[in-house]
């Protein structure tokens, strides 16, 4: 954990993993477990990218993620109704 990649792609992560654990357990689950396996491995390319000098592609990449669970994963769904 030295670069601010490492952290970031963590915490995303951490992020993940916590949505999907919340609305895994839900009477009925509507996300896959599938559906998380993209934003998972774009923070370790992210982690990568950015770790062999690679910014420029590793922010995009990191916006690219976010971009993806905002649309396909919708977090705040949930405090809409």
């Amino acid at each position: 954990m030295e670069t601010v990649y490492d952290w970031l792609t963590v915490a995303i992560f951490g992020g993940l993993i916590t949505l999907f654990l919340q609305r895994s357990s839900a009477d009925e689950p509507k996300d896959k477990m599938w559906q998380y396996a993209p934003a998972a491995i774009g923070c370790a390319v992210a982690n990568y990218l950015g770790n062999h000098g690679q910014e420029a592609l590793a922010w995009l990449a990191i916006a690219a993620i976010g971009v993806y669970v905002w649309y396909v994963l919708k977090p705040l769904e949930h405090w809409k109704k």
